[in-house]
């Protein structure tokens, strides 16, 4: 949904090329090769790539900048990997353009641009998502920015719909006061943070006198205040093509693109900017005041933070790239100088750091999550001492050249696909004012020297500029759960009001081509290894980047009732050490060539999640072998991580998000069932050394382990380096399994409700057992859904919950489907005295498409947005290579990558509403509420 930015962890990343599949080479599966066979082709695959130019000499080279004579600013980049574009349209306002007293204004704004125009009366979400556009909108400090990425025949579409909201967008009173609804439920989740309360009161230290030091959502007294004509007096002022940058990237033709445009956008008018607006255009920035003491937050809450925030130049001062290579010296990875001295010493659990480069302005900011019983202001001197020892020593030529990598590879892997380059270009150039900066940044993070480092650290982190905070918690929070009745619920009678008409989304929707580009049948080759283990490698030369994704079986189905949190505890200890390296060893060699690797378990399995420039994949398998197969758990390192764990879970428990989706699954399933554990303090300290070194032994195993990989590489080289790799793990006896006992639905309503203390937004979680990914029903069940509460704007749910009543910041219904059964759940987020009326809205929903079903036209709508959607997410290389290993892991037919599109389409009318009695029980469902104000007996189990 909506949302706003507060910082990039990578303040203006390199943004390259997207990936698609355009190529595959086919070969016979062959024997393994010898050990100096591998290492030849080790080093052929490396010299091959080595012969490439990893990045172009600048990265803009092919966008073209053209100015309309309206002022309009048009970015336009061909990529023709995928038969996908995206169009952006940013505007130079932030809330860098307010004050006390309309804080929020930008942000609201951003919302009401969704509600309609003059010529089209209806919220715009539901255009979009008739077109299949993967929509959205943010609003940060220098801009606000709407995108939607699509299928290429619909690239004019996206034009026309963006244009007519620039100029003839609707704000009306009735559609205000539901939207200051939402956005108020929106602001009270950022509430419920501690660290969103700690940044919000160290900023405005920082920022006394500068809009940076306002919180970018606004506040709630602030909303509440907003009238129509304010609202519409900045929309009047600001989005105006003069003050707009169109950004579009993608597969199409620049040309006939930029004729389209000048018709489209051409005839807008510049708009006359009114002088007493009440809301600032631009800020004088003067330095904070020094505080010799910091600011100290008691309020409710679990978990002790230190925040510190230095001031910093704007984002085109030439001391930007050398303090972000200080940043990643300081804090990426665990051989960073923070990290060592804060985490590994046990007096905190985590620190993060990131370098914000605005406009006018900038800032550095290191946040500390204490570790169990840690002193905040013991851990401040710690870090301080750390910084001033940097200042005082130095940083060592190594240290500079692995941070310049990482920083490179980093912005390279995490900015792969087309929405991505043209969020960068967007931002460039309404931030710094020049879509190629990103050219002179990292070219300059290249020139970076150890003395340039050590100059910033002197300059900019100074005792005398620092401006600290610190949360104390008041009191732990005691969270409970209770079954009462559910009289609130079912006895109050909202009204649904008229379903959405798709006929009306089609009367507004500009004319589009509705015949979908044939895409690639490009399949991955599979490979079965003697140890069973299974790969599926697709090359792809459009990006010279690698993305691995692995499945092993060995997820928290299989954690002991008493030792709940094991499965985690093995996945997340595995790159700590192994028989031929130790844990720094580990993070060195990875970060030196900035290759990410990283486990995360869910019930089913463990997720592998590997990504490496294309000459660095030869590292990734190896590391990825070494720890799978040879992981040895020091001690020392098993110790540390159980405080961190132990730390996290008391932060989890202070989430009504968590704490609600732990509730919900523990009253659909009963005791002894594999999906009723959850971890606790008493099964976290019951774990010991033994115990992952065992469950490590049994789970995991080759032939319970599926690797993929997409990128560019020799089919041949990398199959045998797998080979090499993987080849001697070895397999003994059968895989352990595990049968699901069978789940029964509730009788009837059962609703159990959970206080945490300090909380100002209500998550509630709805539904009861589901499907798994192999039952008949599940393509219908994805339309139904799509329907119901697939899109949080153009779905029954969205379209009354959200849009209509405003009880809703966001709402969302999903089939978790794997390969056995899982959950229908209903997830919103409410204020606190909303919650029982969504609730019941909701459920009067539920009611009325089982009983009524729903309408032809509302199931062909939903098929177009679930096979566009689909056809876009195949050109982001990390959804598409989960992709291929999933279909694999589920024992899918390798075809099913392009037949799933078929399969939706084939889905019927009949069908869907078949599903909706079957599936929906709107009388026999678990209603979870965690939040404020809320009664309870009992505690969390």
């Amino acid at each position: 949904m909506y949302g706003f930015s507060r910082f990039y962890k990578y303040p203006l990343p390199l943004l390259l090329l997207s990936l698609w599949l355009i190529v595959v080479f086919l070969l016979s599966d062959q024997p393994a090769h010898s050990q100096h066979a591998a290492i030849s082709n080790k080093e052929k695959y490396q010299s091959t790539l080595l012969a490439k130019t990893i990045m172009p000499s600048t990265l803009t080279e092919n966008v073209r900048k053209t100015v309309l004579e309206n002022g309009l600013t048009v970015l336009t980049k061909e990529v023709h990997t995928a038969p996908v574009v995206t169009v952006q349209a940013w505007y130079k306002v932030g809330s860098r353009n307010e004050e006390p007293g309309v804080n929020g204004i930008a942000h609201q704004l951003e919302h009401m641009m969704f509600k309609g125009t003059k010529n089209r009366p209806i919220q715009f979400g539901r255009l979009f998502s008739a077109l299949g556009s993967d929509s959205n909108a943010f609003t940060s400090y220098d801009q606000t920015a709407y995108y939607g990425t699509v299928e290429r025949n619909k690239l004019k579409a996206l034009l026309v719909l963006e244009a007519d909201r620039m100029q003839n967008s609707q704000i009306e009173p009735e559609q205000l006061a539901s939207e200051k609804r939402v956005v108020i439920s929106e602001l009270q989740g950022y509430e419920n943070s501690p660290e969103y309360r700690l940044n919000r009161a160290v900023m405005q230290a920082v920022f006394p006198n500068h809009a940076y030091g306002l919180p970018v959502g606004g506040t709630k007294a602030d909303v509440e205040k907003f009238e129509v004509e304010q609202v519409q007096k900045y929309y009047r002022n600001f989005y105006s093509p003069d003050n707009a940058v169109l950004v579009i990237v993608g597969d199409f033709q620049t040309a006939n693109t930029l004729e389209t445009i000048k018709e489209v956008f051409g005839k807008l008018p510049k708009k006359v900017r009114s002088e007493k607006l009440g809301v600032r255009s631009k800020n004088t920035f003067t330095s904070s005041p020094s505080l010799s003491t910091p600011i100290v937050l008691r309020e409710p809450g679990v978990g002790r933070l230190l925040q510190v925030v230095y001031p910093l130049p704007d984002a085109n001062q030439p001391d930007v790239p050398a303090l972000d290579v200080m940043d990643y010296i300081l804090t990426e990875g665990r051989n960073s100088r923070l990290y060592q001295v804060l985490v590994e010493s046990g007096l905190a659990s985590e620190v993060t750091a990131s370098v914000t480069s605005l406009r006018e302005s900038g800032w550095y900011e290191v946040l500390v999550t204490a570790g169990s019983k840690q002193d905040l202001k013991k851990i401040d001197l710690v870090l301080s001492r750390a910084i001033a020892n940097v200042a005082e020593k130095g940083v060592t030529s190594e240290e500079v050249e692995r941070a310049k990598t990482q920083l490179t590879a980093d912005v390279i892997l995490s900015n792969r696909d087309i929405t991505s380059q043209a969020m960068r270009l967007g931002n460039d150039e309404t931030t710094a004012g020049d879509y190629r900066y990103t050219d002179r940044y990292l070219a300059a993070v290249r020139l970076v020297k150890p003395t340039d480092v050590v100059a910033v650290i002197n300059k900019y982190l100074t005792k005398e500029a620092r401006i600290a905070g610190f949360f104390e918690p008041t009191q732990k929070r005691i969270t409970g759960v209770g079954d009462k009745p559910d009289s609130a619920q079912t006895t109050e009678n909202f009204s649904p009001g008229v379903p959405v008409i798709p006929s009306e989304v089609a009367k507004y929707l500009p004319p589009v081509d509705l015949v979908t580009d044939a895409i690639s049948r490009v399949l991955p080759q599979e490979f079965k290894f003697t140890n069973g283990l299974r790969i599926l490698l697709l090359p792809d030369n459009s990006t010279p980047t690698v993305t691995l994704s692995g499945h092993i079986q060995a997820g928290t189905e299989f954690d002991p009732e008493n030792k709940a949190g094991l499965a985690a505890f093995v996945a997340d200890n595995l790159l700590n050490g192994t028989k031929s390296k130790d844990v720094l060893t580990i993070a060195k060699v990875l970060a030196e060539r900035g290759v990410s690797l990283n486990f995360q378990t869910y019930r089913e399995g463990v997720h592998i999640e590997g990504d490496s420039l294309a000459l660095d994949l030869p590292i990734i398998l190896e590391i990825l072998a070494d720890v799978v197969k040879n992981s040895t758990f020091p001690v020392q390192e098993l110790e540390l991580h159980r405080q961190q764990t132990l730390t996290d879970l008391q932060l989890e428990l202070d989430e009504p998000s968590e704490v609600a989706r732990r509730i919900f699954v523990q009253s659909i399933y009963p005791k002894k069932h594999p999906l009723h554990t959850f971890p606790t303090e008493e099964s976290l300290q019951q774990i010991q050394r033994r115990d992952v070194i065992d469950f490590k032994a049994k789970h995991y195993r080759p032939d319970t382990t599926v690797l993929a990989l997409v990128g560019d590489f020799d089919l041949n080289i990398v199959r045998s380096l797998i080979k090499n790799e993987f080849g001697d793990w070895e397999v003994s006896g059968q895989a352990p399994t595990l049968e699901y006992p069978a789940v029964s639905m509730p009788e009837k309503i059962v609703s159990v409700n959970s206080v945490l203390s300090g909380k100002t937004q209500a998550v509630t979680y709805m539904g009861y057992t589901g499907i798994n990914r192999y039952d008949p029903r599940f393509h219908a069940a994805l339309v139904l859904n799509q329907i119901l509460g697939g899109d949080t704007l153009s779905s029954r749910l969205g379209a009354e919950v959200r849009d209509r009543q405003g009880l809703s910041y966001g709402i969302y219904s999903s089939f978790q489907a794997g390969k056995n059964a899982g959950t229908f759940v209903i997830e919103m987020q409410t204020s606190p005295e909303d919650s029982t009326k969504a609730i019941a809205s909701t459920r009067q929903i539920l009611q009325q498409i089982h009983q009524q079903g729903v309408t032809a036209l509302e199931v062909e709508t939903a098929k177009r947005t679930l096979i566009s959607n689909y056809n876009v997410s195949l050109a982001n290389p990390e959804e598409l290579t989960d992709r291929i290993l999933m279909n694999e892991v589920y024992g899918l037919d390798k075809g099913e990558l392009h037949s799933f599109t078929d399969k939706i389409q084939k889905v019927t009318l009949t069908q869907v509403n078949q599903a909706a009695r079957e599936l929906l029980h709107p009388d026999k469902i678990v209603v979870v509420t965690a939040g404020p104000s809320v009664l309870t007996e009992k505690s969390i189990r």
